[in-house]
């Protein structure tokens, strides 16, 4: 069998460092290690001495960001301090995760990314966890008072909406720095999808960093643009394509929906007929509505298949 050698570049957590790695069926298991801070307090007695660590015989293995489409997970021996005072067993937890859960810190952002326009069961089945996991990382988030750097440059902003649950009103939002487009990075979240919430987010970012923001780019609904336009002086609005090309669909679709809602069986080719631009949400330009959506292209921006009843 023939062998290759392959080499990967890995954005590992600050202070983290690789030991080994172990293909494991269709995942990833990368060995880490980290160093364990010099002194340690009691969480019993609140004696605070120079740490003693003792190592676990177990592994903890912990999920981590997708490598090629398939799970990797980060694997390091736990440790803990033994007070000398009152003999109580504190262990020292990884930096790159929370207390009490076994998926990174940065894990926990990927499923919030992956909300945006979905919800929790089909997030859930994506990436092969529970949606009650994916229910306990929104509520972690929420929970977290997150404090951003004032000193980090933050040029463009995007705000998001996460449903939770299909068919309820269970909304969270999101504010995402957008400096970096290949590393977005979650800044705040907020429950609720109202004019309270953006302004939660935008307030935890100081008036300098407010004033630096170049853009905003949000959907094409009424609270968000708002809201931005009154807190980011120096911002403009950016629509998402994906909004824009959404809701022109929408509008096609309830078109044919409207004027052939009596199809039944297979469609069948027939006469293309013309869609006005205002039937789409585009305001009509200084010819007027007259131009029948050629809108100086000499042509109808798009034309739908009129759907015949079969004989």
């Amino acid at each position: 069998m023939a062998q290759i050698e392959v080499k990967v570049r890995l954005d590992l957590p600050p202070g983290v460092e690789l030991l080994g790695y172990e293909r494991c069926g269709e995942g990833h298991g990368f060995e880490v290690k980290f160093p364990p801070p010099d002194f340690c307090r009691c969480e019993r007695c609140g004696r605070e001495e120079a740490a003693t660590y003792e190592y676990k015989n177990t592994v903890y293995v912990v999920r981590d960001l997708d490598l090629w489409g398939q799970p990797s997970f980060l694997i390091f021996q736990p440790c803990f301090h033994r007070c000398s005072r009152c003999g109580h067993r504190q262990e020292h937890f990884a930096p790159f995760k929370r207390k009490k859960v076994m998926y990174t810190y940065r894990f926990e952002e990927y499923v919030l990314r992956m909300l945006i326009g979905s919800n929790e069961e089909e997030v859930a089945q994506r990436l092969g966890i529970s949606a009650e996991t994916v229910a306990l990382v929104v509520e972690n988030q929420l929970k977290d008072d997150k404090q951003i750097d004032p000193e980090r440059l933050i040029k463009h902003v995007g705000f998001d909406e996460i449903s939770l649950k299909k068919r309820h009103k269970l909304y969270v939002t999101l504010m995402t720095d957008l400096t970096d487009p290949d590393s977005p990075k979650v800044l705040a979240v907020a429950r609720g999808r109202d004019t309270v919430a953006a302004k939660q987010c935008l307030g935890k970012l100081s008036r300098e960093q407010r004033a630096a923001v170049k853009t905003h780019r949000v959907d094409m609904g009424k609270v968000y643009g708002p809201v931005c336009n009154d807190l980011l002086p120096n911002s403009r609005l950016v629509v998402d394509r994906f909004h824009v090309a959404k809701q022109f669909n929408d509008v096609v679709d309830d078109l044919r929906k409207k004027n052939h809602a009596e199809v039944q069986g297979p469609v069948v080719e027939g006469r293309a007929e013309a869609v006005p631009l205002a039937d789409v949400g585009v305001p009509a330009g200084p010819e007027g509505p007259e131009a029948r959506g050629t809108r100086g292209f000499g042509k109808p921006l798009c034309r739908v298949a009129r759907v015949e009843r079969p004989v």
